[in-house]
Formats: structure tokens, C-alpha cells, sequence
């Protein structure tokens, strides 16, 4: 298969399975997390020491970005083991390119803001479509100088930063990126600077900024920061629910499955996928829980699922699972429908199509809607197998992989290769949760 360059895709094939799902596995660092801990270790000034960064290739552009500016990044002994020394940052002598990122480009625009220097940002096909006006707009109107086609709705993105200003911003469209860039230039700013939520977001920003000594004041509905330099700190990033989650739908779908997924974060706004399985009938359980840092275990049993309705307040806290639990629906009796998920559509693909694209290749019964999904289930089907376009969604492609465990014949995933930007060890943890090796 060719990109549109005409650049040769990898693919992988999978099954037919026929194998359960057992035992206890580690999936990797929080990548929403891995990239602000090197953001925050960037800003302050000495050294963080930073244990189980993500692998992928989003955090490692994040990784060299920071670099870029002046800050020192260096490989601990073991793996996801680094050391970032930060606090003199300086404008970059070239372009940044944040890959297919676009947690790193939002999270870069307010970051790169806060220095007194000329950023460019850009990144690959993907993300020269993605929109950027919510971002662009809150940041300027912190007194920054932003740039890019379409007046700056679109990258790449020319950021003029430093002499910021504290704002009053109450977010438009629900969005963890914006409000975190928002947050990371106000830690810079003259006086303070506050963010208003109609819908919960992720709230990493505000939970890993005090870690390294910024001051953060939680309100209802709110978060505000108060400027001031910060500070060093260890910090372990737990697992990714967003990973986890491939696994746990996974043991869910195949018969006789009790996987054990470990050490994954579990907190405000990134667990809201477990509700829904919960709603379905899944056999989930959440064990060893820690109030702390927001971590625990979920042990995941095959057994009957039925629809549900997925809307509402809860879709920020779980727009990325929605492909996989798209496979979960497809085995479940009646008509699951996934709605108020517009942003779908702009992410790595429009995620509503190329999700109801590859579900129909396999035989499922799925029709896309302008802010979603619906899937039709039928908890004893078994697919069909074939060839499925992954338009180079990452989160597409593994969610296919994980329907090829009900598939009678094989199925092909193409752009295969889209998967190492956030998850590269995912076909080795394949084959350790199945004891079969992809092909």
C-alpha cells in the first residue's frame, strides 16, 4: 500500500486467533503525562529525574523539542529512565517538528510562548490539518505573537513569545491541550492566570504542576495558576489507561480471558471507559488502588455485554477509547451509540469514518453520524477478517487488532507503522497476552 506521496506502508497481519488473554501486564508511561513531565522539567531550573517516560515517537518529539531549546535531556540506565536538566531556555535554531503530536504541538504553543525567542512549530500531513485556532486564540490573548496559515488556524505555527499577561478564559470546546497550554504560559505571565471549564478535561497540568513547585488554586469549575519559577522533582509516570485499555476491551471480547492490566493511572477524567464497559456488563475490577497518585491494577474477564448510550459530559474523559470500545459494542446485544464526539473527526484521521470503515470490513454493522457513531452488536459473531486502511490512525490500528481475536480468517492491518508513535512494544505485548505470535 502507497501514502498519498506514494511512499510505501507497512502492514501486519493478525490471527485468526483463537487464543485467550491471561496473566499480568505493564503497558507504557502515561503519554499525556510523559509529555508534560518534560515540559515542567524543561521550565525548571536544576534536574527532574523522570522514570517511565513513553517510548513512543509523539513523546520522543517532545523529548528532542525541549532540546531544542537549551534544556538537557539524558538517557537513565534502564529503560523510560530520564534526566532533564531545564531553567535556561533559549530560542532554537531551527524549525521544531512535533511528528504526528498533537498533544506536543498545543501543549508547545502555550509553553514556547512563556520564552522570549521566535518558535516555528509544524508537524507531518496529520497535523498540517488539525485545528489550532482554539489554542492560538487564548495565547494571544495573553500578549503573544501568533502566526500560521489561516491566520494561525492551521500549522505550521510562528510563536513570538515572552511578556506574557495573566487571562480569565473560559474554554469553548472541551480540551485538556488548550487548557494545559493555557497554563504552562501563565506559570510565565504577569499576574495570575485562570481557566474555566463547562466539562471536565484531563487535569494533569494542574496535578503535575505543583509537583514541581508552581501554585495552583482549584476552584469549581476553574483552575488558576499563579506565576513563579519552579522547581525541580522525581517523577514515575504510571501506565496509560489509553493503552490499557486496548487490553482490557480485549479481555473482554475473547472467551476465557483474565488479564490483569498493572500500574495504570486512574484518575479525574481518564477512567471513564471502565464506567462504560461497567455499563455494558463487563467483568471489570479495579484492585490495589492508590488515593495518591491516582494508580491501580484492572482485572478484566470475558463475559456478556449489552449497549449502551455514550454522550454527554463523559466523552472528554474518554474520546480516545472510543474505537475500541466501537469493538467492544460490535459484541454486545443491541445498538450501541457514541454521541457529542465531533472532535473525532480531527484527529490523526477523522476517527468516525476510518473506525466505521474498518468495523464494516470485518463484517460489523456500523454507521457514522456527524458527532459520532452507532454500532449494532451481536454478542456470538464472529468476524470475517480482511484487509483494513487505517488511514495512519494509531488508535485505529490497534483497535483492530484487538477485533482479530474474534475473527475467523485473518485481518491485515496497512499504515501498521502509525502504531510506534504512541505504542511500539504493542505487538511484543500482544503475543505475551496470547502466546501467539503476529505474523
Amino acid at each position: 500500500m502507497l501514502d498519498k506521496a506514494g511512499r510505501k506502508l507497512s502492514s501486519l497481519t493478525f490471527g485468526p486467533q483463537g487464543a485467550s488473554l491471561r496473566g499480568r501486564l505493564r503497558v507504557p508511561g502515561d503519554k499525556s503525562i510523559s509529555h508534560r513531565s518534560l515540559l515542567l522539567g524543561a521550565l525548571a531550573s536544576g534536574t527532574s529525574r523522570i522514570t517511565g517516560l513513553s517510548a513512543g515517537l509523539d513523546v520522543q518529539a517532545t523529548r528532542r523539542a525541549v532540546a531544542s531549546f537549551g534544556a538537557t535531556v539524558e538517557r537513565g540506565a534502564n529503560d523510560g529512565e530520564w534526566a532533564v536538566t531545564g531553567g535556561k531556555l533559549a530560542e532554537p535554531d531551527d524549525v521544531i517538528d512535533v511528528g504526528n503530536s498533537g498533544t506536543a504541538i498545543r501543549l508547545m504553543v502555550g509553553w514556547a510562548a512563556a520564552i522570549d525567542a521566535l518558535t516555528v512549530l509544524k508537524g507531518d500531513r496529520s497535523i498540517a490539518r488539525r485545528p489550532m485556532g482554539r489554542v492560538v486564540e487564548p495565547i494571544r490573548s495573553m500578549g503573544a505573537s501568533l502566526d500560521g496559515r489561516g491566520n494561525g488556524s492551521l500549522p505550521p505555527l510562528v510563536v513570538r513569545g515572552g511578556h506574557l499577561h495573566g487571562i480569565d478564559y473560559e474554554l469553548p470546546v472541551p480540551s485538556a491541550q488548550v487548557k494545559g497550554a493555557i497554563l504552562l504560559a501563565g506559570v510565565s505571565a504577569e499576574g495570575e492566570t485562570t481557566v474555566r471549564e463547562r466539562h471536565p478535561t484531563r487535569v494533569h497540568t494542574e496535578e503535575m504542576l505543583p509537583l514541581w513547585g508552581g501554585r495552583v488554586r482549584l476552584g469549581e469549575g476553574s483552575v488558576t495558576v499563579v506565576p513563579g519559577p519552579l522547581s525541580p522533582c522525581d517523577f514515575d509516570v504510571p501506565g496509560d489507561p489509553s493503552q490499557a485499555a486496548f487490553w482490557i476491551v480485549a479481555a473482554c471480547i475473547t472467551p476465557g480471558s483474565d488479564l490483569t492490566v498493572q500500574n495504570i493511572y486512574l484518575g479525574a477524567q481518564r477512567a471513564g471507559f471502565l464506567a462504560v464497559l461497567e455499563r455494558m456488563g463487563a467483568n471489570v475490577e479495579v484492585a490495589g488502588f492508590d488515593d495518591r497518585r491516582g494508580v491501580g491494577d484492572v482485572r478484566a474477564r470475558f463475559g456478556p455485554l449489552v449497549a449502551t448510550q455514550v454522550g454527554g459530559a463523559e466523552i472528554p474523559g474518554l474520546i480516545d477509547e472510543i474505537p475500541v470500545l466501537a469493538v467492544a459494542a460490535a459484541f454486545a446485544e443491541g445498538a450501541t451509540v457514541f454521541s457529542d464526539a465531533g472532535e473525532l473527526r480531527h484527529k490523526e484521521s477523522d476517527r468516525v469514518e476510518s473506525t466505521v470503515g474498518a468495523l464494516r470490513t470485518l463484517g460489523v454493522s456500523a454507521e457514522g453520524k456527524p458527532d459520532g457513531l452507532v454500532v449494532e452488536g451481536n454478542a456470538g459473531a464472529s468476524l470475517k477478517g480482511g484487509i483494513i486502511d487505517s488511514e495512519g490512525d494509531h488508535r485505529v490500528a490497534m483497535s483492530m487488532a484487538v477485533a482479530s481475536l474474534r475473527s475467523v480468517s485473518p485481518v491485515t492491518i496497512d499504515a501498521w507503522e502509525s502504531v510506534a508513535t504512541s505504542y511500539p512494544g504493542f505487538e511484543e505485548d500482544f503475543a505475551i497476552c496470547t502466546s501467539k505470535r503476529t505474523s
